[in-house]
């Protein structure tokens, strides 16, 4: 049997990884220039928990995301290069059994303070749950219980979305179907960069 020590020596994600972040021109041009940070996402429904959100390797939905927002202007995308340190990687087994774990938690506590259970919801008639208020609770109650204790702070929360619709009749895959990024340390992200266009004389590795 595999215990939390043993686990934690194959957690941290190898290498860096790239992520992209949709919003305002503005916004974009301020932490390129180092005028400003990039801010934390703090809503009650944030899929992964609060902290500053990233589309992993995928350019292309992270434009779609800001063209999609009726708050941006002027849509823009700013990449980062990040290490995602101490990840909550909500695809590797044992992160989702303490998620599951906590969530038994997480349930006993709201009974005992009389509290009602968050729920996920939908918009409209999309189906995909896009406001995540109880996963959102349960990694923020996960992350509020380990800052204050002796176990080691999660650095980051990642995770795969099953989005959209079928690719084709009968498909497993969705074509809004993507990994995210939650970054709550930001010593994670090693730097910011604006995506630049391919020399078309070069192969692109």
């Amino acid at each position: 049997m595999i215990n939390d020590i043993q686990h934690r020596m194959y957690t941290n994600v190898p290498n860096l990884v790239i992520g992209f972040h949709g919003c305002d021109k503005t916004v974009a041009e301020k932490v390129i220039n180092g005028e400003a940070e990039l801010d934390e996402s703090k809503n009650n429904y944030d899929w992964l928990g609060h902290g500053m959100y990233f589309w992993e390797q995928n350019l292309r939905r992270a434009w779609q995301w800001a063209e999609n927002q009726r708050k941006v202007t002027t849509p823009a995308v700013i990449g980062a290069v990040i290490d995602l340190g101490y990840c909550l990687n909500l695809l590797d087994s044992r992160s989702m059994e303490l998620l599951r774990e906590h969530y038994s938690l997480f349930v006993e506590s709201c009974d005992a303070l009389g509290k009602v259970l968050p729920q996920n919801r939908n918009i409209g008639k999309n189906t995909d749950l896009l406001l995540r208020d109880l996963d959102c609770a349960i990694i923020e109650d996960m992350h509020k219980l380990r800052d204050a204790s002796p176990l080691p702070s999660f650095d980051s929360v990642r995770g795969v979305f099953i989005e959209g619709t079928e690719l084709y009749q009968g498909s497993g895959f969705k074509d809004k179907s993507h990994i995210q990024i939650c970054v709550r340390n930001p010593n994670c992200i090693k730097g910011f960069f604006l995506p630049r266009n391919a020399n078309t004389q070069w192969s692109i590795p």
